[in-house]
């Protein structure tokens, strides 16, 4: 028997299937033994959610993030494909330490889409660009015939201004750093699947879609010693902390009950048996810092708006498993796995 033999992908007969789109295991060996062999450089090698790249002349990086939304339904409490689609791109640019200065947009529409949902989706679009300071400069529209399509799917690129001196990688958690989140988990995530089953609580679920590069510049002025910065998007905290131990080389241990869950969002999960460590947010962060600095990063951004819900959930320690382990409630200990399959499909 081989130890962790994964079975690899069968790229002669072999088809895709919504599992490599879930942002689980197999969407990351459809990436290791598919794109990163034939596209790979020494850009796209750094394996995070962005690429840091030098300029010619100047101090300082550019850094560069591309992202598709196919998100079903196209509206959903608390925002829509449009401002989604800004926000995570964004946000993947911030998470690297970077200020977002440009958006660029395509649009592929499906012939017989009501204009009257598009301008309500390009409006939304506008509004959270000129909330966060980021513009749309560029863009391109296609229509394909009816039923080709799913109404409207949208790609957005974003590119940011790295000062010299900020070094945020997935590969530089240690043993001894703390692991915080800012905020609730899993919102984004249960008010989609809500809308979807027509599923109404007490408290509605609303997505926590958000920029987050205000939040990440205001810990990154803190002093804090960070060492990576994600958003939990596909595959929610769970899996983006196995990415993360895996470039890492590290373990890692949560403590269930200091990881922020909205009442309503854990009754969701429960109702739908799904777990809230793999649903999707789009407005909250992760961030890895050493371990003495873990207080004041907790202080930096609880200050923030959007982090008052910040917590510290876990640490990082040695092994060479590169497990993610958690403390339950009722004081065992289980593996947080990678996501397997698709929990949630057409998530974002």
């Amino acid at each position: 028997m081989k130890q962790n033999y994964i079975r690899p992908l069968d790229l002669k007969h072999g088809r895709v299937d919504m599992s490599h789109g879930s942002g689980g295991r197999a969407m990351a060996q459809l990436i290791d033994e598919l794109f990163a062999p034939m596209l790979g450089n020494d850009y796209l090698a750094q394996g995070n959610d962005g690429s840091v790249m030098p300029l010619p002349d100047g101090p300082g990086r550019l850094v560069m993030a591309t992202d598709a939304h196919v998100v079903s339904p196209l509206f959903f409490p608390g925002g829509d494909i449009g401002c989604l689609s800004v926000h995570g791109t964004i946000n993947d640019v911030a998470v690297m330490g970077a200020k977002p200065l440009y958006l660029s947009a395509s649009f592929i529409l499906e012939e017989g889409f009501a204009l009257a949902d598009l301008k309500r989706i390009v409006e939304s679009m506008a509004a959270a660009a000129r909330e966060a300071g980021v513009p749309v400069v560029t863009g391109d529209t296609k229509v394909v015939e009816q039923g080709k399509g799913d109404g409207v799917f949208i790609s957005t690129t974003g590119v940011g201004w790295l000062p010299a001196g900020i070094e945020l990688s997935g590969n530089r958690a240690a043993a001894g750093d703390a692991i915080l989140v800012s905020g609730p988990i899993g919102d984004h995530g249960m008010a989609i699947m809500s809308q979807r089953e027509s599923l109404a609580f007490e408290s509605p679920i609303v997505s926590d879609t958000a920029a987050l590069h205000g939040l990440v510049a205001d810990l990154l002025a803190s002093g804090v010693q960070v060492k990576v910065l994600r958003d939990p998007t596909r595959g929610g905290l769970g899996t983006t902390l196995n990415e993360i131990a895996r470039q890492s080389g590290v373990g890692m241990m949560l403590q269930e009950a200091r990881i922020p869950v909205q009442p309503a969002v854990a009754a969701a999960c429960e109702f739908l048996g799904l777990d809230p460590l793999y649903c999707a947010c789009e407005g909250r962060l992760i961030a890895i810092v050493a371990g003495e600095d873990k207080d004041k990063a907790l202080a930096a951004l609880q200050a923030h708006p959007q982090g008052t819900g910040a917590a510290i959930v876990g640490s990082v320690h040695e092994d060479p498993h590169h497990f993610v382990q958690m403390t339950t409630g009722f004081g065992g200990k289980r593996i947080v796995d990678w996501l397997t399959g698709e929990q949630l499909p057409r998530i974002c």
